[in-house]
């Protein structure tokens, strides 16, 4: 398994248009990513806009299904977040996802989104395994 980070937004769409995600495994339930916070990921208060973070955990613990499903493409059923702290211009975000369970059909995680060691957003959520028609 691969440990080292990998730019997963290599085709063009919104997350590689908000500037990437880097990606890694860490096992086969537990996987990490990060970004870094630009001006455009800002809102009024200076502060990472809360649709950038929940863009992110979606990105991130999207991949995370996916991989956990063997590559096999996941779409988002549900997610649910908490804003439990900020970042800034110039911070990097970390997100570590726990998959917590995966049937046949659905994959069921945790996402907490770290900056400065400090936990910023938790979210939960059920990612849908496509069967290939």
């Amino acid at each position: 398994m691969n440990n080292e980070f990998e730019q997963i937004s290599i085709k063009p769409g919104f997350m590689r248009h908000n500037g990437g995600v880097l990606f890694r495994s860490i096992s086969e339930t537990e996987y990490e990513f990060k970004s870094k916070i630009n001006e455009n990921h800002l809102n009024a208060a200076g502060i990472t806009h809360g649709g950038y973070l929940s863009a992110l955990v979606d990105a991130g613990s999207g991949t995370a299904a996916h991989r956990a499903a063997g590559n096999t493409p996941c779409v988002t059923i549900s997610l649910d977040l908490k804003f439990i702290g900020a970042s800034k211009l110039d911070d990097e975000i970390i997100g570590h996802t726990k998959i917590l369970k995966k049937t046949k059909t659905l994959v069921f995680l945790f996402c907490e989104l770290k900056c400065n060691n400090k936990i910023i957003t938790s979210a939960s959520g059920v990612w849908k395994i496509l069967v290939k028609r």
